[in-house]
């Protein structure tokens, strides 16, 4: 009998944005890898099993779930949000690709959530609605100069851009200097959205100009959208205002 893994995602935090294919998957496998707040989301069973690692310890959570699967067992890995977006599935591929051969004969599933930018963006409107581009601050993996040339290469092409791990402990400045780096490619009135743990009894959305964007209004559960010199901002009185990118896009010049 080959074993079997999913690569889950588990959305932003809310129950209510987790998909059926989801939980299905929660529902058949029997051995759960992953960082322990997402593991703590799961109502499980008695017969099965929570195998909790630090969240930087990616690679080797993949090969251990990888292992555990080959033995023929029902495994999955368990990401918040999308595992195919700064998560979990790119590490499984990896392990994979590095590793023996009986990891490719695995039945593997890599199922979708929903990820904190498409979570942020629903909750202040249509800031996605043109071109747009994702892009981690974290310099764990890929050097801070690549950052910085990707920031200044996104504005300049007009992309909405969705910022991920935007400031940690260890990180306290980064997300100050991509505001230096945008400020000096975008109007400054361009919107900005920090969007804090959308979907969660603790959200926070806050919208306010990229001259007045504050990195501290930011931390690990905050996803900051930032838009496009086309990005718009509709006040509607005592409700929070309307942010979207228009469909079509109008050159400056017409």
């Amino acid at each position: 009998m080959s074993g079997r893994l999913f690569v889950v995602g588990l959305g932003p935090g809310s129950p209510d944005q987790v998909t059926p294919e989801a939980r299905a998957a929660v529902a058949e496998a029997k051995f759960f890898y992953g960082y322990k707040p997402y593991l703590d989301r799961l109502d499980l069973t008695p017969e099965q099993v929570r195998v909790a690692s630090d969240n930087r310890e990616e690679l080797s959570r993949a090969e251990a779930a990888l292992a555990k699967a080959a033995g023929s067992e029902t495994v999955a890995v368990v990401s918040g949000g999308d595992p195919g977006v700064f998560a979990m599935a790119a590490a499984v591929c990896e392990a994979i690709e590095a590793g023996p051969a009986a990891w490719r004969d695995l039945d593997i599933t890599i199922v979708p959530g929903v990820t904190a930018m498409l979570a942020v963006a629903a909750r202040a409107g249509a800031p996605l609605g043109h071109d747009f581009c994702a892009i981690s601050l974290s310099d764990n993996l890929k050097p801070w100069d690549v950052i910085e040339h990707r920031l200044t290469a996104a504005a300049a092409a007009g992309f909405v851009i969705a910022l991920y791990n935007p400031i940690s402990k260890a990180r306290p400045w980064q997300l100050g200097r991509a505001f230096e780096r945008l400020r000096a490619a975008l109007p400054a009135g361009t919107p900005v959205i920090f969007g804090r743990a959308a979907g969660r009894p603790d959200e926070r959305i806050e919208t306010m100009t990229l001259a007045a964007a504050d990195p501290e209004r930011a931390d690990m559960a905050t996803c900051v959208i930032i838009g496009s010199a086309e990005t718009r901002l509709i006040a509607r009185g005592e409700r929070p205002p309307l942010v979207y990118t228009p469909r079509s896009f109008v050159p400056a010049s017409q």
